[in-house]
């Protein structure tokens, strides 16, 4: 029998969970001062209202209905109108410890006289206890304190609700909370936690427990922004990604050339990395400007910022500001050090769910890379790869090679990850320095082996043509002046065939006249002579 479950609605939990939560069970979610247990009980209430019509109780132990409702608006939680759609019921049991006095058996039968009021006047479905160790301020007694724990928890059970039961974390190593109980009587436990590393903090959850079900069990990134709580479980991706035959431009006249005459494949993964001011950025943008033919394009910059981007590709005649004014091109600019590296992730995986892309750009990758972490930066990137093939978005990255370094060599090793890998160069040879492309490689299909050099001009890259080509061209320009050579030779011999026969035609008609001529003169001194002689 599969265990029933209860969904959560908050992304990324449910897959996670393989359902949702326990139905008709207590869920214990512990850890520190600002990790978001708090939010997560509170979304997990709203979400099941509002998506799967389910009412719930929230009871909370050290801040009021009104603090709540103000804290939760900013997430677009309307509480009052919840409230008064008979949806959600809100309380708060104010526990003070300077007030309390132990005195004769202690249990909690008031808080379930209390909280049984709330459940059936609403008929919750749901139920969020916040913060659970408040109702035991003051209470010294171990076996007091464990068999009511477990006669709340059990009480819950009976009343069929699905339960959230805050924690904080306690202090003693390997203590969960600050009782060290709560993880023991619950069946399914969630820790969050919100640890620092260089100075930069990240939150993090994982699912110590659940009886009863399969659950991911490794560490997750989480974000809480204006939309809630949204959990990524990024570190279970496999290799079980289609391979599509269609081809996308690359922008690029001359390199669709050298890759076939087609393009990259869609979905599949591109590098371009080189040493700086070889053109890895305007690779990108042309890669970009595929979104002037429909597709949607997410450009994650991590050096520049968006107008900064757009200027310098309108300088190579590459006007990306009518799509990024028609939405067809998303900017997504931050700087490498504003969060960790598994929150960057979780942050571009939350920017893709919610633009739909059909290419993502992450220009440069290196920018990740300080002392020591660059093994972490391939884990995430091949995460980052790995789900980009998944969805069928090609991924086109760029990388700096730094001065002195081998070029056929990048920062973090990724290089078994990417499918075409582009390489740019500066060639230097008469005292001037041209920029070079060639292909590594580029996985399935046939591609040019030449190193082919580009420039930068202002109708975009222009690549030269390979040698072999050159051959081709010249080979055609001399088989063109040879037919030119023939025809002009057949032209001038019929002229001069042509001319010979008017020479011997004129000649022959001067040779005619001249004899009629003679004949002429000839006759006349003959009539002249017989004038002359018959005179007496």
């Amino acid at each position: 029998m599969q265990l029933s479950k209860a969904k959560t609605g908050i992304i990324g939990l449910d897959e996670l969970t393989g359902g949702g939560l326990p139905k008709g069970r207590p869920t214990l979610v512990c850890g520190p001062a600002g990790c978001g247990k708090t939010l997560l009980g509170m979304e997990f209430l709203v979400r099941g209202a509002l998506e799967f019509g389910e009412p719930g109780v929230f009871m909370a132990f050290e801040e009021t209905v009104a603090d709540l409702t103000t804290n939760v608006a900013s997430l677009g939680f309307d509480l009052d109108d919840l409230v008064a759609r008979r949806m959600l019921a809100v309380d708060f049991v104010r526990v003070a410890r300077s007030e309390l006095e132990q005195c004769g058996e202690y249990d909690l039968e008031g808080l379930f006289v209390r909280l049984a009021f709330a459940i059936d006047s609403i008929g919750a479905k749901r139920v969020v206890l916040d913060t659970v160790e408040a109702l035991f301020l003051g209470l010294h007694d171990p076996a007091i304190l464990r068999a009511e724990l477990q006669r709340l928890f059990r009480w819950l059970k009976d009343k069929g609700v699905t339960a959230i039961v805050t924690g904080e974390r306690g202090d003693q190593a390997g203590s969960l909370t600050r009782q060290g109980l709560e993880e023991y009587v619950s069946d399914c436990v969630i820790v969050l936690d919100n640890p620092v590393t260089n100075l930069i903090s990240s939150r993090r959850l994982r699912v110590v427990k659940y009886r009863g079900s399969t659950h991911g069990n490794n560490e997750y990134p989480f974000l809480i922004d204006s939309n809630g709580i949204s959990l990524l479980p990024i570190t279970s991706l496999g290799l079980e990604h289609e391979a599509s035959v269609e081809r996308v431009p690359s922008g690029v006249a001359g390199l669709d050339d050298m890759l076939g005459g087609d393009g990259y494949y869609r979905g599949s993964s591109v590098l371009v990395s080189g040493t700086a001011g070889t053109g890895k950025s305007s690779f990108a943008a042309h890669f970009a400007a595929a979104c002037r033919r429909g597709a949607r394009v997410l450009y994650f910059a991590f050096e520049e910022s968006p107008a900064q981007i757009m200027r310098n590709m309108a300088a190579i005649g590459l006007d990306l500001r009518p799509a990024f004014d028609g939405a067809m091109l998303r900017f997504h600019a931050s700087r490498p050090t504003l969060t960790g590296l598994e929150m960057h992730l979780a942050i571009m995986f939350r920017q893709i769910a919610l633009f739909d892309p059909q290419v993502v750009i992450v220009d440069p990758l290196n920018s990740f890379v300080n002392a020591g972490n660059a093994n972490d930066v391939k884990l995430m990137l091949l995460r980052l790869v790995d789900s980009l093939k998944r969805q069928q978005i090609t991924g086109f990255f760029t990388s700096l090679t730094a001065g002195g370094k081998a070029l056929e060599q990048t920062d973090i090793d990724i290089s078994s990850l990417i499918d075409t890998w582009l390489l740019v160069r500066d060639l230097e040879s008469g005292g001037e320095r041209n920029r070079a492309l060639s292909i590594l490689k580029s996985r399935g299909m046939a591609h040019s082996n030449q190193i082919r050099t580009f420039f930068l001009t202002a109708d975009g890259i222009a690549l030269n043509a390979d040698q072999r080509q050159r051959d081709q061209d010249i080979a055609r320009m001399q088989s063109e002046l040879n037919s030119k050579r023939a025809a002009m030779e057949s032209t001038l011999s019929a002229i001069r065939a042509d001319f010979a026969l008017q020479e011997a035609a004129a000649l022959s008609a001067i040779e005619q006249e001249l004899v009629s001529q003679d004949n002429l003169a000839t006759i006349h001194r003959q009539r002249v002579h017989l004038r002359t002689d018959g005179r007496p």
